[in-house]
């Protein structure tokens, strides 16, 4: 499920700040995501619907690793601009460090993660997960807008029977070996269970949280201030206001052409996008307004994972 471009090319130290790599004709721009996902789409379609060629860019896309980190590939200039959230920010905050990446554009304004159950339950509520085993994505933003969403409902987290099974992939394979009554994850993968007949999708943690600085684009204070970064952003403008005004098939089609989730159904895909647009994740302004970082504070302080407020303007910058 994880694409790469065909003939994608090794990441390199890029020596110029703008990018345009030695004895190259093309300025290549290298993209980072934290997680591949459909509710990236925003992101994905720069490449997809072909708008950073539009812009004289050509695009490497790869996915972070343990070994090979989004801050490692910011650092070494193997990346201009990463996907990522906000509240990654928060753990230099809270030790008193200034940062140096800085969040410039929202890829996503809600909760991008969904519940499934074995069986339809088209009377679904949150109580219903009192005493119930749920695998629960552990990862540090999906555990805190989880936890949030359920306070948020009136149902205490440890009235769940919570399990931790490891990594997106392994929550998956838990889910369809049996292990647990609801499992909760990023679409397409509830989704395509759906439509293989092992599970239902029943809610939608984004409607428990409402409007959030969820998901974001990220990238070092410098590169901000360069032509490829302004070349880009008019990229990502087009791309979101694509990914909001076009029928969700057609979406989907853009996204496996370039060579996303070919292990996916195209219908299954289609049906990712439709939900993702009927959240409204996807919203026309790119910038992380001020009430969504708020909303995202509340968040991480119910959790316990921050102890203060941090400034708006310690993490967020505005689009170049």
């Amino acid at each position: 499920m994880h694409a790469r471009f065909p003939g994608r090319v090794r990441a390199v130290i890029i020596r110029r700040i703008n990018g345009l790599e030695p004895g190259s004709r093309v300025t290549r721009i290298h993209l980072m995501a934290l997680r591949h996902s459909a509710f990236y789409s925003p992101f994905l379609l720069t490449v997809a619907g072909g708008h950073l060629r539009a812009e004289g860019l050509e695009a490497t896309y790869t996915l972070a690793t343990p070994g090979r980190t989004i801050a490692d590939a910011l650092a070494d200039g193997g990346c201009h601009v990463a996907q990522s959230a906000v509240a990654t920010s928060f753990a230099a905050l809270e030790r008193g460090e200034h940062v140096d990446v800085v969040h410039f554009a929202q890829i996503n304004e809600r909760d991008g993660f969904f519940l499934a159950a074995r069986q339809p339950e088209p009377d679904f509520t949150w109580e219903r997960l009192r005493h119930r085993k749920v695998l629960v994505d552990h990862f540090f933003q999906p555990l805190a807008m989880f936890r949030y969403g359920l306070w948020r409902m009136g149902v205490d987290f440890g009235a769940l029977e919570v399990i931790d099974a490891g990594g997106v992939d392994s929550m998956e394979r838990a889910f369809r070996s049996g292990t647990g009554d609801y499992v909760h994850l990023q679409g397409p993968a509830p989704q395509q269970l759906e439509h293989e007949g092992i599970a239902s999708v029943v809610a939608a943690v984004g409607d428990a949280v409402g409007p959030v600085a969820f998901s974001s684009l990220c990238a070092n204070r410098a590169w901000l201030d360069t032509d490829m970064a302004r070349a880009f952003m008019r990229a990502y403008r087009r791309a979101r206001e694509q990914v909001i005004a076009t029928p969700a098939d057609e979406i989907a089609a853009l996204l496996r052409a370039a060579g996303f989730f070919p292990a996916i159904d195209p219908a299954v895909l289609a049906s990712t996008v439709a939900a993702y647009q009927r959240l409204g994740c996807w919203t026309s302004g790119p910038a992380i307004s001020p009430d969504a970082y708020e909303r995202l504070l509340d968040v991480f302080l119910h959790g316990g994972l921050i102890t203060r407020r941090h400034p708006y303007e310690a993490a967020v910058v505005t689009p170049p």
